[in-house]
């Protein structure tokens, strides 16, 4: 196996200059782990398009092969849980930041970060959810631990068109919520709305200086952060949640502490890279059962291989994508 040759997207770091490539691989270069893994599919993230290119710091060590979901089989497994032949899959936990990822035929990993796939999910529909469909379901799964119900009223998912966006709507429909998807694309309307949404607006309404506005929203999944997730706390109605899991609009949110002592509101962190394992196994549980997408087939943008990830990688950071893409080795 260590002699077999095989391609990655390997991201490369010279003199500050980060370029990603395709190169020809040995196992034996990979990042250490119990577990080898002959990867199907992978997808593509906001975060593997900021890591590849340079323009976040994603990386923290070079050179790394990008991609931060993976799902395959087992080929070999020093850890009694895995057997040759497994299907599974990883998603965050350094996967593609730290440690080799899945844009690669192979990886290795640990073996506490591989979920054995859910009975009913196919491999490729493991990568069309992938990091951004685990984080929605994540989000869905702790409002509702947190009390979230449908009958609290509309639920507002920003940054509707994305990959967290197009299934946290997919989702919450499913589950019986009215979802209102904002975006400002005004081209995404029938999209969003074949994906549940019973209305489509700008955020331009959520943007307001007053520490507390009309409670009109039963709660929210937002990846913008900034002024809107500022507008998002001092609009939603008493008791209701809001997940938080992006920052495309800025990293700070200047807000007051009324909606939290006078409406109960509550604000819950949203990271699927580091989640404990326990709630990983049930999310994903989830994902195949009460919490299974219904509309799968349209969030998936397309399929390509590996040397389409640059073109692709740069549609993400433009934001002309919608949904997901799917990478096939």
């Amino acid at each position: 196996m260590t002699t077999q040759s095989f391609r990655a997207c390997r991201i490369r770091n010279d003199s500050g200059t980060v370029t990603a490539g395709i190169e020809n691989m040995t196992l034996d270069q990979l990042s250490p782990g119990a577990v080898v893994i002959r990867v199907h599919y992978s997808s593509v993230n906001y975060k593997d398009a900021l890591a590849a290119t340079g323009r976040g710091k994603i990386l923290r060590s070079f050179p790394l092969n990008g991609g931060i979901d993976a799902a395959g089989v087992v080929v070999s497994s020093e850890n009694k849980l895995f057997s040759p032949g497994d299907e599974v899959l990883v998603t965050g936990c350094g996967l593609g930041e730290s440690h080799d990822g899945g844009y690669s035929e192979f990886v290795r990993v640990p073996a506490d970060w591989v979920v054995p796939l859910p009975e009913g999910l196919s491999l490729f529909d493991a990568m069309a959810l992938g990091t951004a469909g685990f984080t929605a379901a994540l989000a869905i799964d702790r409002l509702e631990q947190n009390g979230q119900q449908p009958g609290q009223g509309a639920m507002v998912v920003t940054g509707a068109s994305g990959g967290v966006g197009s299934v946290a709507i997919d989702l919450l429909s499913t589950r019986g919520y009215e979802v209102v998807a904002m975006t400002r694309k005004k081209d995404a309307t029938a999209y969003l709305e074949g994906l549940g949404a019973a209305s489509v607006s700008d955020y331009d309404e959520l943007i307001s200086d007053k520490p507390l506005q009309s409670a009109q929203w039963g709660g929210a999944v937002d990846s913008v952060g900034g002024k809107v997730l500022a507008g998002l706390i001092s609009s939603t109605r008493p008791w209701g949640n809001i997940a938080s899991i992006g920052m495309a609009g800025g990293s700070e949110c200047h807000a007051t502490v009324m909606p939290f002592i006078l409406r109960g509101v509550s604000v819950l962190g949203i990271t699927s890279a580091n989640c404990p394992m326990e709630r990983r196994l049930r999310v994903w549980q989830r994902l195949v059962s009460d919490l299974q997408p219904g509309h799968l087939q349209q969030i998936v943008t397309g399929e390509i291989g590996l040397d389409d990830l640059s073109a692709v990688f740069e549609r993400l950071l433009q934001g002309e994508h919608r949904g997901r893409f799917v990478v096939t080795m």
